[in-house]
C-alpha cells in the first residue's frame, strides 16, 4: 500500500550518497524527508559538503564525530553517542572520526532537491 507505514529491515537499506569516508544507507526517500544510517570508519575524515535545501538532523548512536565548518573550516563540534546534532541548510562541513572504532549515526532529513551536495572546501572568510 503507498499511503501505509512501511517497515524498512536492515537488509533493505540501500547505498545513500556517496561523500569520501562515509558509508551512508538510505532507509527512507520521499519528497520532503530522508533517513537513514550513516556509518564511519575509525579516524576517517569526510571530504567537504552540504545538504542542499535540507534541514538536517543526527543522532550518534556510537563513536564520535567531531564537524568542521565555517568560514575556512575554523569552526568545530564534537558529539558522542546519546547526543543530537543539527546541521543547518546549506551548511558547508565536514565530518571526522577521531576514535579508533567504527562511528554510526541515524540521519533525519527534511527538505527538498538533492539531499548530499560533495565541495571542493568550506567558504573563504569575509
Amino acid at each position: 500500500m503507498a499511503d501505509g507505514v512501511r517497515v524498512v529491515r536492515e537488509g533493505e537499506r540501500s547505498v545513500g550518497a556517496a561523500t569520501a569516508g562515509m558509508i551512508r544507507e538510505e532507509a527512507v526517500s520521499t519528497e520532503g524527508s530522508w533517513a537513514g544510517l550513516v556509518r564511519t570508519e575509525p579516524r576517517m575524515t569526510s571530504g567537504w559538503h552540504h545538504h542542499g535545501e535540507y534541514e538536517t538532523a543526527f543522532y550518534v548512536v556510537s563513536g564520535s564525530v567531531r564537524l568542521e565548518f565555517g568560514a575556512q573550516g575554523r569552526e568545530s563540534a564534537e558529539a558522542g553517542p546519546g547526543d543530537f546534532v543539527r546541521v543547518p541548510r546549506g551548511a558547508i562541513h565536514r565530518e571526522s572520526n577521531p576514535l579508533d572504532e567504527e562511528g554510526a549515526f541515524i540521519v533525519f532529513r527534511a527538505g527538498s532537491g538533492e539531499s548530499v551536495v560533495n565541495v571542493d572546501g568550506p567558504e573563504p572568510a569575509a
